[in-house]
């Protein structure tokens, strides 16, 4: 059984907006901080944005910071990643991931502190 699986990934315009999700199983969801991460090819891997176990601290990049907002439904096991004003240098393979310890705004984008890891899901941004 996969963990975590994303969803919500496609195509769309510049400026335009997609909205991901991550459905968890298998696991204790509501005890995990869950982080969107990305990887393209030029930039490698990034963190784009955190959520803790009980979603009262979020964090963002600067790249996506005022576009981008994480959510969680703790009751669907789910986290969300609303993408607006999205841009070319946003496309990516877009990856959930969970981490059972506690996250803070030094740590939540160290991509080595996830336990488990979706698979991935593509957007595509055209300019």
């Amino acid at each position: 059984e996969v963990p975590l699986v994303e969803s919500g990934g496609g195509s769309v315009q510049a400026g335009g907006s997609l909205r991901l999700s991550c459905a968890a199983s298998g696991f204790a969801f509501d005890s995990y901080a869950i982080g969107w991460f990305r990887t393209d090819d030029e930039k490698g891997r990034e963190g784009v944005a955190c959520i803790s176990s009980i979603g009262d601290s979020t964090f963002y990049s600067d790249s996506v910071k005022g576009r981008f907002t994480i959510s969680r439904d703790n009751a669907k096991n789910t986290v969300y990643l609303q993408m607006n004003s999205l841009k070319p240098e946003d496309t990516a393979v877009y990856y959930c991931a969970a981490d059972f310890e506690a996250v803070s705004d030094g740590t939540w984008s160290e991509y080595w502190m996830y336990d488990l890891w979706g698979q991935g899901t593509q957007v595509t941004v055209s300019s």
